[in-house]
């Protein structure tokens, strides 16, 4: 197995001399511990609360588990004894060094629960993703996606060039580092006991379940609208729950990072937009998996390949922000008149339309419904149609043409 380094690293550490607490979270088999441990210097004690008994220890006598493993430590799966929380403020309070305290948590919601709770303004929290384009395929230092044309300039500089079927291939096999890495080859039985082990251990501690085959069903009905506008009442249709039931499932899939939404774009001068927002999954690898597509070919011509390029192309850039350490402000836009915009970027007091193409030569005429934008308060910045393209291009001064390989 090849350690892939994540651009996440360097904040980390710079992190880690400034904060006595840093929280990591992210869905589950992304390499939270496997970067940690990489990073991790000798002195540090590790420990992970899959260990029931350390589990138990730290659930019921949290105080002498804190004595049992000498500072700085290293505590994996926090998320299974958030009693531990507030005996960390107490050590953090007490001038706790820098770099004492390492945590990490596959449960992203309950996790910021419970820092926000007990380690508010004294833990550094930073999200981690699974493995970008620009970790697998790049070189160089991460930045996060931006419009500015020395940016988009460098970034065609430590990327690697990907026709449409080299694209697709990047979608199918997905992010995990478990199977980009080499250390599991066979895809199918590794997406496989991956959902396995998500329902057993991260969904049924959230919901009680008397059918893991229909959740799996329900997350497959799911990944067949990635990309689109959710309809909970089409997906609980497919799978014959209620609609309360859909919705309960979905808030699950949000909490533990299976699933995100993209909000639609709106302010007060903009009266006829859409409030539904759209469905997205963090690993594209695993939406093809449910969906059957057995080799990124029939992907390419299937009726998904629009929706899954969407969806790689926005999870490709909340990774970049996410990589830096740094909140990211995605949108998409829909009026009542059909005006739809892929992705909305606000940074900077502008607002930066995206559109999302399938097409290595897209017409100058996708970019004019970023007009739409200009009756709002905010106003509107550089915008880009991402496609096929082979190399960065431009439809005018104020809108681009980025290849999807350079996200």
């Amino acid at each position: 197995m090849v350690y892939i380094k994540r651009d996440i690293e360097e904040k980390i550490i710079s992190l880690t001399q400034e904060y006595a607490c840093i929280l990591i979270t992210g869905p589950r088999q992304v390499g939270k511990t496997t970067m940690l441990r990489q990073l991790m210097s000798q002195e540090r004690n590790y420990v992970t609360l899959d260990d029931m008994e350390e589990r138990k220890l730290a659930k019921t006598d949290p105080a002498l588990f804190l004595q049992m493993h000498d500072l700085p430590v290293f505590i994996d799966e926090v998320q299974y004894a958030p009693e531990l929380f507030s005996y960390i403020k107490i050590a953090v309070d007490n001038g706790a060094a820098p770099g004492s305290f390492w945590l990490t948590g596959s449960q992203a919601f309950r996790m910021m629960e419970l820092a926000q709770e007990s380690l508010a303004g004294r833990a550094a929290v930073l999200h981690m993703p699974s493995l970008s384009q620009h970790e697998i395929y790049g070189s160089g230092e991460n930045k996060p996606f931006s419009l500015g044309l020395d940016a988009l300039k460098a970034r065609g500089n430590s990327g690697t060039p990907a026709a449409l079927d080299g694209i697709y291939q990047r979608i199918w096999k997905g992010s995990l580092p478990g199977y980009i890495s080499g250390k599991y080859t066979d895809r199918d039985v590794f997406y496989s006991s991956y959902l396995q082990t998500y329902i057993d251990r991260d969904v049924s501690e959230q919901v009680l379940l008397t059918d893991k085959l229909l959740f799996q069903d329900f997350i497959r009905a799911a990944a067949c609208r990635a990309g689109q506008m959710l309809n909970i009442h089409d997906i609980a249709q497919d799978v014959g729950v209620s609609d309360d039931t859909a919705k309960r499932w979905l808030q699950v899939l949000e909490k533990s990072d299976i699933i995100f939404y993209l909000r639609p774009y709106s302010n007060n001068l903009l009266k006829r937009t859409i409030k539904t927002p759209k469905l997205y999954f963090f690993d594209t690898g695993l939406v093809a998996y449910l969906t059957r597509y057995s080799s990124p070919e029939i992907l390419q011509n299937g009726a998904m390949n629009g929706a899954i390029l969407e969806n790689y192309v926005v999870a490709e850039i909340r990774k970049s922000y996410q990589n830096a350490g740094q909140d990211c402000l995605l949108w998409y836009y829909r009026d009542k008149n059909s005006n739809e915009i892929d992705l909305v970027i606000e940074s900077d007091g502008q607002l930066h339309p995206l559109e999302i193409k399938r097409s290595v030569n897209p017409g100058s005429e996708l970019t004019g419904v970023f007009s739409v934008l200009d009756k709002g308060s905010v106003p509107r910045g550089t915008g880009a149609v991402i496609c096929m393209r082979s190399k960065l291009s431009a439809v005018s001064a104020e809108n681009f043409i980025v290849p999807v390989w350079m996200l």
